[in-house]
């Protein structure tokens, strides 16, 4: 089978399409044939190699690991003895290390059945950024209906899904981001949107119960300022200082007063949340956004497209198994 491998860090033509054997699922996994996976920053990072994650996963001069993706979504081939929820012919979405490649084995626990109404390419898009922002404002921000939400970065991958889960949980939402995004943020249910490069969400004297953070660049006294008297504001990306400032000095302001900074952290991969998904995409209140989609032999084009920060929302790989040679 073919797989995307990278056996040193650098752009997006250290990606190589290489033959490699088809792997077979251990007793507790899921062989899944895959039709599409997407791509998520992590991936961008990993290929990159800077420093911290070199040294987070072991590979200082080359990566240790060297497949990308996790996103996928695909159908059962095979699988192992101890696998209950599964059979043959299953179609299926989930997490899986390796995704960009033909097939690929996944714990039992880290898959879910694809909504029908969804396509393969609409279900890849999904779970890292939608576990990301359902942990993010229900488990980190402790949403409730009728609180007012703001999502800075709405457009991208977490934003998209960030608004919509947020409306599901009958939050009034208002969405930021640049001038040529802000129709996809009103097609997603914002109920107001802020053109970040006309107008500062953080001077504009309105209070916000809970401020999801996936883009930007703002201080954290800025954020800090922009909420309730009892509004908390998560970080989730945006520049790496933005990203410090939540880590470290979010819990120390947090601890001044009742407002209440913190920073995301990676997303836990939950079956449970994931069949949470899946019935917020079978009832139609999330609608995965996809920018982009390349074939599996043009994985660095849809890298470089996501390295240059443009993406609305998510950009996807597809796999044509009846195009192999």
């Amino acid at each position: 089978m073919k797989a995307i491998l990278f056996t040193k860090y650098g752009s997006p033509e250290v990606l190589q399409l290489t033959e490699v054997e088809k792997p077979t699922p251990k007793d507790n996994q899921v062989l899944v044939k895959v039709h599409a996976a997407s791509v998520n920053p992590l991936d961008w990072h990993s290929m990159r190699g800077p420093l911290v994650l070199r040294l987070m996963n072991g590979g200082l001069l080359k990566p240790k690991n060297t497949s990308l993706g996790v996103d996928i979504a695909g159908r059962v081939e095979a699988v192992g003895k101890s696998v209950k929820q599964f059979q043959p012919g299953d179609a299926v979405f989930g997490v899986a290390k390796g995704a960009f490649a033909e097939y690929v084995c996944a714990a039992e626990h880290k898959l879910a059945l694809k909504p029908d109404n969804v396509s393969f390419e609409a279900a890849a898009a999904v779970p890292v950024v939608a576990f990301t922002a359902l942990q993010a404002l229900r488990d980190k921000g402790r949403i409730q209906p009728g609180q007012k939400v703001l999502i800075n970065g709405a457009s991208g991958g977490v934003g998209t899904f960030a608004v919509q889960i947020a409306r599901s949980f009958g939050a009034e939402v208002t969405a930021v981001c640049s001038t040529r995004n802000l129709d996809i943020a009103r097609s997603i249910g914002a109920d107001h949107v802020i053109d970040y490069t006309r107008e500062d969400f953080t001077k504009n004297g309105q209070r916000y119960d809970l401020i999801l953070a996936v883009n930007g660049y703002h201080p954290i006294l800025d954020y800090r300022r922009a909420l309730s008297p009892e509004g908390i504001y998560i970080s989730a990306g945006g520049s790496m200082t933005q990203i410090v400032q939540g880590m470290l000095l979010g819990r120390l302001l947090s601890r001044i007063g009742s407002k209440k900074l913190d920073f995301m952290g990676i997303a836990t991969t939950d079956q449970k949340d994931l069949v949470v998904i899946r019935e917020l995409l079978e009832a139609g209140k999330v609608v995965p956004v996809i920018d982009r989609c390349y074939p599996l032999s043009e994985a660095s084009e849809a890298l470089r497209y996501l390295g240059q920060g443009h993406a609305k929302g998510k950009v996807v790989i597809t796999v044509d198994h009846n195009n192999q040679t």
